[in-house]
């Protein structure tokens, strides 16, 4: 290729499905490239005498065919593609050799410069293949275009590339996104990207409320705690939100904070979707019952300390008739309690635990506004949580952590920004 080396490669994108594919070598390179080859469909020859152990897997799976001998010339015949990757140069140049007169696409691991065909950086998202490559062919650089990469593919996940859609879109339904705890950046990749298409997002208080100012202008944002109920209920009147915009064509996103499914009523909503025949997408948020009380430095079970945590919602009191949870069994329980919507009710609730045994000694940690620049921690035990919190002023959103695992850590957790 030294005649042609001034002029840039042509990117095209090879179907190799059910085309011959040869693969010379069986080393680091052959198993970093055939996963994409196998992916594609090609019907692949690896000729190699030895391979490294996940690329054996591959052959015994039936992914490959494996020859296990060096490469002898007439391996390339009807080959579509081959792939140079063996560690002894004089095979290399024969088999680049034979390929040159076969007409045959060949990549040459060790040498790009003599080889018809250059592997770009690929990475995919959500039906879209990236691929970059240099387009200086004196200077090639894979680790920038790896670099280039990345950042498209990782924007075009978390939605801040805007790539809007041209042609039509998929079946207008409701996505229940999970936010997460607070921090914006603890959404999940696809709950940002289903943010970034949506036309209308409602929101809950509790939900990571910075993503919603890097929504286009055109998206309608509306405060599910400011909709009007009339003659519904409130989550009545969200279900029939969520229901009214689907109707109309429009791609809807139900932003709640923490998971959908854990105290976030999410499959009322789904099931009030379902009902009407409206497709819905479930996106797992990360839990603040877990991810609270990590970023405070509390490690919900720790070796030798705690085998179990259960998370109970505190909405309640426990003598209230209305409760579901069975205090006096969660009193005997050895394991990590964690505590969510409790914040008024944790006098209550820390007063029917020791009644039913829990040592009054018990450490216990209030976790306000966890994740977020706000995020502070106030401790205690369970005969004085009452009283701190009070004194404290601690507010809700809160996590409450009770048991040993409260006073494995330093104390010193990390700033959550950091």
């Amino acid at each position: 290729m030294a005649e042609h080396a001034d002029h840039p490669a042509y990117p095209v994108g090879l179907r190799l499905s059910g085309r011959r594919v040869v693969v010379v070598g069986g080393g680091q390179v052959a198993q970093r490239r055939l996963p994409a080859l196998i992916a594609a469909g090609a019907d692949i020859t690896l000729v190699s005498p030895s391979a490294t152990p996940s690329v054996e897997a591959m052959a015994d799976a039936g992914e490959i065919r494996w020859e296990r001998r060096r490469y002898a010339d007439g391996d390339l015949t009807d080959t579509w593609y081959a792939l140079i990757a063996s560690d002894d140069d004089a095979a290399n140049d024969a088999a680049s050799a034979e390929a040159e007169r076969t007409r045959t696409w060949c990549v040459r691991s060790d040498n790009a410069e003599v080889a018809t065909a250059w592997t770009p950086a690929t990475g995919r998202s959500e039906g879209v293949t990236v691929a970059v490559l240099s387009t200086d062919a004196q200077g090639r650089d894979p680790r920038h275009s790896a670099a280039v990469r990345d950042a498209i593919v990782e924007g075009l996940r978390d939605g801040t590339l805007a790539a809007p859609h041209h042609r039509a879109r998929p079946t207008p339904g409701v996505s229940l996104v999970g936010g997460g705890p607070g921090d914006p950046d603890l959404i999940t990749v696809r709950g940002r990207r289903l943010l970034a298409e949506a036309d209308v997002v409602i929101a809950d208080r509790l939900g990571p409320r910075d993503l919603l100012d890097e929504l286009p202008p055109h998206v309608q944002v509306i405060d599910a705690a400011k909709i009007p109920y009339g003659r519904f209920m409130a989550q009545e009147a969200i279900n029939q939100a969520l229901i009214e915009h689907a109707r109309a064509g429009k791609a809807v996103v139900r932003l709640k904070g923490g998971d959908p499914f854990v105290f976030g009523r999410g499959m009322e909503e789904a099931q009030a979707l379902a009902a009407e025949g409206i497709p819905c997408t479930v996106v797992p948020g990360i839990s603040s019952s877990i991810s609270v009380p990590g970023a405070a430095g509390i490690p919900v079970t720790h070796r030798g300390v705690a085998h179990e945590f259960t998370v109970v919602s505190g909405h309640v009191a426990p003598d209230d008739e209305r409760s579901l949870v069975d205090w006096a069994a969660l009193a005997q329980l050895r394991g990590t309690l964690v505590l969510l919507m409790a914040v008024d009710k944790i006098g209550a609730i820390a007063k029917a635990l020791v009644a039913h045994g829990k040592s009054p000694d018990t450490p216990v940690a209030l976790v306000q506004e966890g994740t977020t620049a706000s995020q502070r921690r106030v401790d205690a035990t369970l005969a004085t949580v009452a009283e701190r919190a009070a004194a404290e002023e601690v507010r809700p959103p809160a996590v409450i952590v009770i048991g040993d695992v409260v006073a494995v850590g330093t104390g010193a957790a990390p700033h959550p920004a950091e």
